[in-house]
This record gives structure tokens, sequence and C-alpha cells, in this order.
């Protein structure tokens, strides 16, 4: 039955997404912010698609540690699964993704990816691909856009850890932006590929705000990496505790 939902999802999501994207070329006209909120109705769709089709719910906790919408502050979260890509968009203001230059490439999505003001990175440019990053997000962060990214630097299956990268910490020292860490357990339940999905409760959880002052960039990932493995650690796996939400 897993198999069976999965694979309607992925229907549902090759027949949708070619159309959702030639509306949000179509918007390519409007200011970054209100553009964005068009592109993230596309994520909104995917989820409660996601929840009728395949049974995937969630919830948060930590709700009280998001920062008021003044300051800019950096999102580092788990990347476990596709799931978090969507519903970040969702627990935070606008948001510019730090992800590679690849994916812009991708015929419709990445089409559309491209409008949604992301900070794009080439892998090839060595050193360099800190300067783009930098210079980037102080335009993100000019235009109102807090920015999310992935420490681990690509999608780790659940279950697996990685040492984390210091890209995004480097970032937050450079930019004098605090840190939000985020955990999550949708691996298990959104895992990487086609197949795989399971009916659940994802568990988000939001942690207090890391400040980048009176560190330098590995302090600064050590902690990051210690509260979210920590965190990810406790939230276990909703396929053994038998999390469930009312429908």
């Amino acid at each position: 039955m897993s198999a069976l939902r999965s694979r309607l999802f992925a229907l549902f999501q090759v027949l949708f997404t070619p159309l959702y994207a030639l509306l949000v070329l179509m918007s390519f006209w409007l200011p970054p912010l209100p553009r964005f909120r068009f592109i993230t109705g596309y994520c909104c769709i995917c989820l409660v698609a996601a929840r009728w089709i395949c049974g995937i719910r969630h919830r948060v906790i930590g709700r009280e540690n998001i920062p008021p919408h003044g300051r800019p502050h950096i999102v580092m979260s788990k990347h476990s699964s596709t799931w978090e890509t969507f519903a970040l968009n969702f627990l935070f203001p606008p948001l510019a993704f730090v992800a590679k230059k690849e994916l812009l490439s991708i015929p419709f999505f990445g089409w559309a990816f491209r409008l949604a003001s992301p900070i794009t990175i080439d892998r090839k440019a060595g050193q360099d691909a800190m300067t783009q990053i930098a210079t980037q997000g102080r335009e993100r962060l000019a235009q109102g856009f807090w920015i999310v990214v992935y420490p681990e630097g690509t999608r780790i299956p659940v279950g697996t850890r990685v040492r984390y990268k210091t890209g995004g910490a480097r970032l937050a020292v450079s930019l004098g932006a605090p840190i939000v860490p985020v955990a999550h357990n949708a691996g298990y339940l959104w895992p990487k590929g086609v197949l795989g999905k399971r009916p659940g409760v994802i568990t988000v959880s939001i942690g207090p705000t890391i400040s980048p002052e009176g560190k330098d960039m590995q302090q600064l990932t050590t902690e990051v990496e210690t509260w979210i493995e920590n965190e990810v650690a406790r939230l276990g796996n909703p396929l053994q505790t038998g999390d469930i939400l009312p429908a």
C-alpha cells in the first residue's frame, strides 16, 4: 500500500509541477518577496497532497524559539528528506535557500526555483564559492529574506551522520546573523527517492537562537551540530513510536 501511495504522489508531482512552474515563470515581473510567496504555494499544495495521498502529517515544537521578524537570521536544518525543503517555508519568514547551481538546470522545477531568489553556488569554484555565498547572502538579507543552509551539504540517509560543513557558520560570522537550528525526523517517513513514503507524523523541533558573537566558524559549527544531532536522536523514529494525529 505504501508503494502504491508513493507512486500516486510521484504521479501527482509529475503532472502538477510543470503546470505550476509555468505559472511561476509568468510571475517574473513581481518583486522578490511577493514572487516568493506565490512560488511557495507549490510547496503548500505538495504538503497537502502528501497528507491525503501518503498520510504524512507533521507537528512543530519550539515555535517560541522563532525570533521576531525584525533582524534576519540563518536557519540551519537537518537534511534527510525533501519534506523539509517544502515545510520550512511555512515556519519562518521568506527564505533564500543555499543550493548548488546545477539545480537551476532541472526542467520546470529549476526554472521556477531560479525565481525564488535562492543563493546558488558553483561547487567547482573552490574557495570562491564562499565569496559567492557571502555576496548573495548580503543581497538576500537586504531584500528581507532569511537564509537556509543545510550544514550536511546534501541529503543524508536517516540514521546516518556526517560531519557538518563550516560554510553556514562562516556565513553567520561574516554577516553577523544569528542561527536558528532545526531538527526533524522526516527522513523516516519521506526518504530520498520516489518510493518509501510511509504514513505517520513528522516532528519538527526548532531550537534556541545561537549567536555567532565571540565564536569562530568551527566552534559555531560544533554547537549547531551538537544541538541538531542530539535533538534528532531524541525525536526518534515515528514508525516505532507510533505517533498519530487525528484526521
